[in-house]
């Protein structure tokens, strides 16, 4: 999300004509759930809410937006889709979409928002439509409370769209910069999570990295798990055995995490499994390592196979873990005035 605001912004300060659409609405079977968004200029797009007809129609509504507003003129829309009759799709739901053409009284708003996303915070942007439509979008910081809802009525204040926005809940640290730290982060570059990468060989770093992925480049990279949120998901794969058990005592240490696990095999586990009950780490401690990572039932080698095996991991994961807090998940709605 923070990178699609930035891309947003920089394409108003080039003069582009730009819309953002967002799934505020999704009933049953639908291809994206309900806070997806892109990006629209006259000839490109960023993101997908689903492809297919859904949004291809959504790509020829923004368009026509584009052709009919003047440059850098704020104009909105909401639009219905129920998938079945409407675009012959078979999933047969109801998608709910919002159209923003984002003109220059969207600057101040965006340029908070990025900045607020950035540093971990969560917001809620009220935006106006019918009667409420020549209202500038109003933007509250850490909200910490979403409810999901359409109300669209007939008044004289309009309708308003609510729409929730937070960091993504799914916090990966990842320990390594070799081949299969590499390929996994290829992957979650295209997940809904944040990534910090940890190594202390800068050189391994590759030049660009996915919008969502951060190194933290450190001599010592056991202090780093001190850093993480409570709820991350720790991944070790560094280049040192002994390095390796290092992070997997201080991640135990926590003891408020949603995953650890070290790369290895079944014989690296049991030597792990000695060296740390002699420790003196409790046999329900050890319980919470997992060693070999990723799903069962894929024996290849490849460094993108593991990547991918480690990645459907962490995702069934994340969605069969309740939450031990309350973070804000990405959610937006279209709710009634304030």
């Amino acid at each position: 999300m923070a990178a699609l605001i930035r891309q947003a912004r920089q394409l108003l300060d080039e003069g582009e004509s730009v819309v953002m659409v967002t799934v505020a609405e999704a009933k049953g079977s639908t291809p994206r759930e309900v806070g997806t968004r892109m990006l629209f200029t006259a000839d490109r797009q960023w993101q997908t809410i689903g492809g297919g007809h859904l949004e291809w129609k959504a790509a020829k509504l923004a368009r026509e937006l584009i052709a009919s507003t003047a440059p850098l003129v704020s104009e909105r829309r909401i639009e219905h889709f129920p998938l079945g009759p409407a675009l012959a799709q078979c999933c047969g739901g109801y998608v709910t979409l919002v159209f923003e053409h984002l003109g220059t009284r969207d600057l101040p708003w965006l340029e908070e928002l990025a900045a607020v996303l950035q540093r971990g915070q969560s917001a809620q942007r009220r935006v106006g439509f019918g009667e409420a439509m020549d209202k500038d979008v109003h933007l509250d910081i850490e909200v910490t409370h979403a409810h999901s809802g359409l109300s669209e009525h007939e008044s004289e204040l309009g309708t308003w769209f609510i729409d929730h926005i937070a960091p993504p809940k799914m916090q990966i640290m990842l320990f390594g910069a070799g081949h299969v730290g590499k390929a996994l982060v290829q992957i979650l570059g295209g997940i809904h999570c944040q990534v910090t990468w940890v190594d202390e060989r800068e050189s391994e770093f590759p030049n660009e990295l996915p919008h969502n992925v951060s190194t933290f480049i450190t001599d010592f990279p056991e202090e780093a798990v001190e850093l993480a949120k409570p709820e991350t998901y720790f991944l070790v794969m560094t280049h040192r055995h002994d390095l390796d058990l290092q992070l997997c005592m201080r991640i135990l240490d926590r003891n408020d995490f949603s995953y650890a696990g070290v790369i290895g095999s079944l014989t690296k586990k049991a030597k792990f499994e000695k060296r740390l009950q002699q420790r003196g780490f409790t046999e329900i401690q050890r319980q919470r390592l997992t060693c070999p990572i990723g799903i069962g039932g894929i024996s290849r080698k490849e460094p993108m196979a593991i990547a991918v095996s480690i990645a459907a991991e962490l995702l069934r994961l994340n969605e069969q873990q309740p939450s031990l807090s309350t973070p804000q998940t990405l959610t937006a709605t279209l709710g009634s005035s304030y």
